[in-house]
């Protein structure tokens, strides 16, 4: 018997019947190492099949698609999903060990948000372009220096939008060019003082919250 089988947790108690009447349940909890999704021959059984998709709504950021798919279990079922073109973020530090936030009013939570720097992709944009642009337009600093540190996906119970994330460093400020419908200030704010705002629930955005996280284990490995 090998290792991954004699790690297997068994779970005494029944599962409760889908609300929906369907009567499968989850696979067994089972001990192991970090398997990537789409990686585990197991990950077959959980995917469904996409019948069709039908543009439902365009707008100027992002699409709705609507998609009819068939279970694993055969059944027909609907899906509304947003198209993104996908985004970058920047942990843009000074010399002196400060990050660069950005002050911005969000219309759909009608109030400032304290975020990481951050744009939208162009169609065929390299991300990394993209990145140093969104710098500039929105900080006003050009950086010497770009390290990829991860691509999240923000919901993917919904959308296809993917950010990533970088590191800039040997900043220069060079004066910022905003779009003409942002209105943003900038902050630049102790390493220690942001990765506790985080911490402390007082940064909400989910790609600064990443973005705080990352810069806070890089520098726990590398000191």
């Amino acid at each position: 018997m090998d290792e991954q089988t004699e790690d297997v947790a068994v779970v005494e108690e029944p599962a409760e019947e889908a609300s929906d009447g369907c009567d499968h349940a989850s696979g067994t909890p089972c001990r192991r190492e970090f398997v990537g999704g789409g990686d585990d021959p197991r990950d077959r059984g959980l995917c469904e099949a996409i019948d069709s998709e039908e543009k439902a709504w365009e707008g100027r950021i992002f699409d709705v698609d609507t998609l009819r798919v068939t279970l694993p279990d055969g059944r027909p079922a609907r899906r509304d999903v947003v198209r993104h073109p996908g985004a970058v973020a920047l942990v843009a530090l000074t010399d002196d060990g400060r990050v660069c936030l950005v002050r911005q009013y969000r219309t759909a939570l009608d109030r400032v948000t304290v975020e990481l720097p951050a744009g939208k992709l162009d169609p065929g944009e390299d991300p990394e372009h993209c990145a140093r642009r969104e710098l500039l337009e929105e900080t006003g600093f050009e950086a010497e220096k770009l390290a990829l540190l991860t691509s999240i996906v923000t919901s993917c119970g919904f959308s296809d939008e993917l950010i990533h994330i970088y590191m800039a460093t040997g900043l220069t400020f060079v004066g910022s060019d905003p779009d003409a419908d942002e209105f943003l200030n900038v902050d630049l704010v102790d390493t220690e003082e942001f990765v506790d705002a985080v911490l402390d629930g007082r940064v909400e955005d989910a790609k600064t919250v990443v973005g705080a996280l990352a810069l806070d284990a890089i520098g726990r490995r590398l000191g």
